[in-house]
């Protein structure tokens, strides 16, 4: 019998279930960290520019003495450096990304309470959860531009530098006023700030779900965080870690010291802060152009150097006119303290790997901090014994010297698990 004709045995293929275009759901999560950092980076110095401008107002209304309002001065780099040190192991447990939030919830959690406290001891404790959640998110910023931003390092870290100055100076400049407006009640002052870093929060939030199966986040599981390098026995982040707390000695004596040192010139105390402002706000720009010429050089050497040029020239001016030169030497201040995304920018590029960066990164900020505390007291010592500002000026010249030559060192094009 001839065989049977066979039928096409037809089978009904599922509907396909509608997904995202390809690439959507990287490029939501990539504006999301986007939108994360931007306000992450406007939250890492209201903390501490707000209380500046408060600090007579707070150490009166809690009935400070002078030693306590200058160790509460002293503070922050010293937090900077303890707490800083401790985002590695948290990092590499939870990830950078739920480290950063926990951060942005305990400045949240500190801008809260400090208002709130009654004594001496409730404030002091307050501002140091507010800096602890300020140290650490200090660390991750250059890992989180490292992991989901590789090869746009010098965009993006122009991009949250540009942030932080702008923070910085906003809150500078704007507490004050806000605290007259608010019936000149130092503890609505300060408690407004708490109100933009409640936004800071909120992006990171979805970003805690960005782990893998097994629970451990991505950076984590990755090969390459597998062995991270010791960078303590790098010369590259040694001088790295010497660069950064050069110039954060500058920058802290710059804030600290330079409306002082105009007023005793002659310059009228609102001009004198005016003065500060602009040297602040030179960093908004800048820190958006440097780190993306950073990127697109070898070594990042000349612009060490060109920077401290900027700064030994201030410096010089500040000691032979000035009052007659202020403004020109508020500039090239301004200019001088941009070496601070430029150690930033440098921290990605020196390192091949992401469990590397976190390294450099806790280290280098940690060794900084810690290198960058006496220098704002050293100034007030020699001004006050020395009865000038000749010494202290000469001091702060003095040390953009070795910060050309630790800056130029650690710009080479090398990377720390080459030197493990």
């Amino acid at each position: 019998m001839p065989d049977e004709p066979k039928t096409a045995v037809r089978t009904r293929t599922p509907a396909p279930t509608p997904t995202a275009p390809p690439g959507a759901t990287h490029r939501w999560t990539l504006g999301l960290v986007t939108v994360g950092l931007v306000l992450a980076a406007l939250n890492l110095r209201p903390a501490i520019t707000s209380l500046g401008a408060l600090l007579e107002e707070v150490t009166e209304g809690l009935h400070m003495s002078g030693t306590v309002a200058g160790v509460l001065t002293s503070v922050p780099p010293l937090c900077f450096a303890v707490f800083g040190i401790t985002a590695p192991r948290l990092a590499r447990r939870f990830g950078p990304a739920a480290v950063v939030c926990a951060g942005m919830a305990a400045i949240l959690a500190g801008l809260v309470l400090r208002p709130l406290a009654g004594g001496t001891a409730g404030f002091l404790a307050a501002s140091a959860l507010a800096l602890m959640g300020i140290a650490v998110s200090n660390v991750l910023m250059p890992v989180i531009v490292k992991r989901y931003f590789p090869d746009r390092i010098g965009s993006m870290t122009g991009l949250y530098s540009m942030a932080l100055a702008l923070g910085t100076s906003v809150a500078a400049a704007a507490t004050v006023p806000m605290t007259e407006a608010l019936g000149g009640d130092w503890r609505l002052g300060l408690g407004v700030w708490a109100a933009v870093a409640a936004l800071a929060v909120l992006p990171w939030i979805p970003l805690l779900r960005d782990r893998d199966d097994s629970g451990r986040t991505k950076e984590r599981a990755a090969p390459e965080a597998t062995a991270p390098p010791r960078v303590t026995r790098s010369r590259t982040a040694w001088a790295l870690g010497c660069f950064f707390g050069l110039q954060a000695t500058g920058a802290y004596i710059t804030m600290g010291w330079m409306p002082q040192i105009f007023r005793d010139a002659g310059v009228p105390a609102t001009t004198a802060g005016v003065l500060l402002a602009v040297t602040m706000v030179m960093g908004v720009p800048l820190a958006f152009v440097i780190p993306r010429l950073a990127t697109r050089m070898k070594h990042q050497g000349p612009i060490v150097v060109a920077l401290g040029l900027c700064g030994l020239t201030g410096y010089t001016g500040l000691f032979l006119a000035p009052e007659a030169g202020a403004w020109l030497w508020a500039v090239l201040l301004g200019i001088s303290n941009c070496a601070f995304p430029l150690a930033l920018t440098m921290i990605g590029l020196r390192s091949r790997t992401g469990a590397g960066v976190v390294r450099l990164s806790a280290f280098a900020q940690s060794v900084g901090y810690l290198i960058s505390v006496p220098g704002p007291l050293l100034v007030g010592v020699l001004y006050q014994h020395s009865g000038g500002w000749g010494l202290p000026i000469a001091l702060m010249a003095g040390l953009m010297v070795p910060q050309m030559i630790v800056g130029t060192l650690a710009g080479r094009d090398r990377t720390v698990e080459d030197e493990c």
